[in-house]
């Protein structure tokens, strides 16, 4: 009955097979404006694993599809197999950035012609790196030679992206599977490029599972699962042993912060008119209802919208509000160096209502608080004010009364996962200051979160995220959620800060080179296969041409 049984799974495995078989070779016939959509929608449907939706199962139907397609393209033209890649990209970033037009569209009268340089124009340059991908994996035979390579390629892809031209890492392969407690513990191993190499050798197997027998067909499909469930396994061990975080709060040896979340309207957040009334709000909000444990308060990007360092009255109303021997942490801007230049920065100010340090951020974001190439471009930057902003030195550690030493990071410099501390000397906790109200209630504040979050598991240290119009929120070392506040809101969060985890993880160790092995590893995987596979069909003249 048993061996009965067994047949019957078998027989329907190859079945079940043979079905996605048919249905692979009709997508790899697809050409022309057919083809080109069909990747465009796969793109949009990989968004559907990023937040604030999450379902990463989703990413297995979609390679199977890009991997067809890039066999089918790769018996055409050169053109084809640069199409599959760049097309798939393109859709992928054109809807899963959608949020960035947003940030025009809050100056329409003045950004709106910008709105499809945004929209498209940032996702086609993107999509650039994809399509020489796809080109690349073209040289490999069809099958899993060819789809390990494309897997390889895209995730070389990503940390190119992440690097050249200032870089960009938003929503890196590694983001798919974030969302999920378990598989995003993977990131403390190798880092989030690491993570997405896993994602795609994942997919690119089930993807292939279809071409090249049952046997071997079932083969791929068990390596793939054992991939996402080696990583599960290690994550639920990672966090069943390590300690409850909210325990913590109950503890009076740990600092106590208060998180303030203003939700001010970014067309309200600059002009004169308003900066009394904001700068009150958050004064107001830093002093209602506070504990007596806590002492730091935590305002968000640019939350004093003026130069609070030359503003004696300001720093003497901040000082009033200060419990005693209390600091305020806030963003600001402030002018520094000689000649002195504008900064994005963080201020420290004590009960004294001295700054005590500051930090400039340092990875600028272009065209939003400076423009590249000016000799050649003439329009100015997409936010307030006339002038560039200076970048500072790079990421820093901060000692500062009363508190841990800390790493800040402002607005998108949290992103960049290699670029999150200074290695030689490390910070016990992060602190990122954000602005995201140009974004609106979309998905761009959730993904931002979830780039802050996986930076707190990559270094095992907490995050405290204080956001304008939110989503503010806390992590700890293991990238557990301890408060949030919605997006869109105002009100605080009181916390302790949880202690950095007592043994840092291997990424803070090593680094990206987790990734490095990977990426080997998958580019031996992909010319082994080649030969195998050529091996097998030496008596099989090749169809493919470059005609």
């Amino acid at each position: 009955m048993t061996g009965d049984a067994a047949g019957a799974g078998a027989r329907g495995a190859a079945a079940l097979l043979a079905r996605t078989r048919t249905l692979g070779a009709r997508a790899a016939a697809l050409t022309g404006w057919r083809a080109r959509g069909v990747l465009f929608a796969a793109g949009a449907l990989a968004t559907l694993s990023l937040p604030p939706v999450g379902a990463w199962p989703v990413l297995y139907p979609v390679f199977w599809l890009v991997s067809h397609m890039a066999d089918g393209a790769g018996a055409r033209r050169r053109r084809a197999s640069f199409g599959v890649g760049w097309w798939f990209a393109f859709g992928y970033f054109a809807v899963g950035w959608y949020w960035i037009a947003n940030a025009l569209l809050v100056f329409s009268d003045r950004l709106w012609w910008m709105v499809p340089f945004a929209a498209l124009g940032l996702p086609a340059a993107m999509a650039l790196y994809y399509g020489v991908a796809g080109l690349a994996a073209r040289v490999l035979r069809p099958g899993l030679p060819r789809a390990l390579g494309l897997a390889t390629a895209f995730v070389a892809a990503d940390w190119l992206r992440g690097h050249l031209l200032t870089g960009f890492p938003w929503n890196v392969w590694g983001y798919g599977w974030a969302d999920s407690a378990w598989l995003s513990q993977g990131a403390a191993l190798g880092g989030v490029y690491a993570l997405g190499a896993l994602v795609l050798f994942s997919a690119m197997l089930v993807a292939t599972a279809d071409r090249h027998g049952a046997r071997a067909g079932i083969v791929a499909l068990v390596l793939a699962a054992l991939i996402p469930i080696t990583v599960a396994g290690y994550g639920a061990a990672r966090l069943t042993t390590a300690p409850d975080p909210t325990a913590l709060q109950d503890s009076d040896n740990a600092p106590g912060l208060r998180i303030v979340q203003a939700g001010i309207p970014q067309r309200e957040k600059w002009p004169r008119r308003f900066a009394a009334r904001n700068f009150d709000r958050h004064l107001r909000l830093a002093r209602e209802g506070r504990p007596d444990w806590v002492r730091a308060i935590i305002w968000p990007e640019t939350a004093a919208a003026f130069y609070i360092e030359e503003s004696a009255p300001a720093r003497a109303d901040i000082a009033a509000m200060l419990p005693s021997g209390g600091l305020l942490l806030t963003g600001a801007p402030r002018q520094a160096g000689v000649p002195p230049r504008l900064r994005n920065a963080m201020v420290a100010i004590d009960g004294s209502g001295r700054v005590v340090a500051s930090y400039d951020k340092h990875h600028l974001v272009p065209f939003g608080e400076y423009v590249p190439f000016k000799a050649v471009l003439t329009f100015g930057k997409v936010t307030s004010g006339a002038g560039d902003y200076a970048p500072g030195p790079g990421p820093r550690t901060l000692s500062l009364p009363g508190l841990p030493p800390v790493s800040p990071l402002i607005c998108y410099e949290v992103i960049f996962p290699g670029a999150a501390i200074d290695p030689a000397m490390p910070p016990a906790w992060l602190l990122n200051l954000t602005n995201d109200a140009w974004y609106g209630e979309t998905a761009g504040p959730y993904q931002h979160l979830q780039h802050a979050r996986l930076r707190a598991i990559e270094q095992g240290l907490p995050l405290v995220r204080a956001a304008n119009t939110g989503i503010s929120a806390a992590f700890d070392g293991h990238g557990r959620e301890i408060a949030r506040l919605p997006l869109g809101g105002s009100g605080v969060i009181d916390l302790r800060l949880p202690p950095p985890l007592a043994d840092p993880p291997p990424y803070r160790l090593l680094g990206d080179w987790v990734f490095v092995v990977l990426l080997i590893l998958g580019c031996f995987g992909a010319v082994m296969t080649h030969a195998r596979c050529g091996k097998l069909a030496q008596a099989r003249p090749s169809v493919e041409t470059d005609a």
